[in-house]
């Protein structure tokens, strides 16, 4: 067996082939199309006065969700929102709002494991760079960078589906 790689302005793609040079079934690939910033929003509504020291550590609350939507047989589109906010009421230090995206192409993978890997993977994939962003966006804000803690979007999918279970009304046979 042997990988070819082909290249194209917009796409890569990964195959495998047999010793004759025929293509072989190819290997599950998950490919990221492209990843943008949807939305961004940054708040610092006490300022100058929150810029200044603090008595205590504000309560720092942050929120996690992943939507998507598929856009043709093997594309998806990813939607990593993620919401916080440091302090409370009228001593709010700063909240923010993003909504990172990326489009991606899911390439022979089973119709049971898609809904898995674009709500685990896909996400896993953009945390890093939507992390990077609220770092950045906080520091900008007069504050020291806020890194958010790693996900595990595995664990967050599986909580989902015991909601999703949980409030469906029992079935009678």
């Amino acid at each position: 067996m042997a990988v070819q790689l082909r290249h194209s302005k917009h796409q890569r793609e990964i195959f495998m082939t047999d010793t004759n040079g025929g293509q072989a079934n190819a290997a599950p690939a998950l490919n990221c199309l492209v990843q943008y910033c949807k939305d961004l929003s940054f708040e610092n509504p006490n300022a100058p006065r929150s810029l200044g020291p603090q008595e205590a550590s504000p309560n720092i609350n942050i929120q996690v969700n992943v939507n998507a939507k598929q856009l043709a047989d093997k594309d998806f589109e990813v939607e990593l929102l993620v919401e916080g906010s440091a302090g409370e009421a009228a001593n709010l230090l700063f909240k923010f709002e993003l909504t990172y995206s990326g489009v991606f192409r899911l390439i022979n993978i089973p119709a049971e494991q898609t809904h898995p890997v674009v709500m685990i993977e896909c996400p896993r994939l953009l945390f890093p760079f939507a992390r990077q962003m609220i770092a950045d966006s906080v520091r900008n804000g007069g504050f020291p960078p806020l890194y958010l803690d790693p996900i595990d979007f595995a664990a967050l999918y599986a909580q989902r589906l015991q909601q999703a279970q949980a409030e469906q009304p029992a079935q009678f046979s």
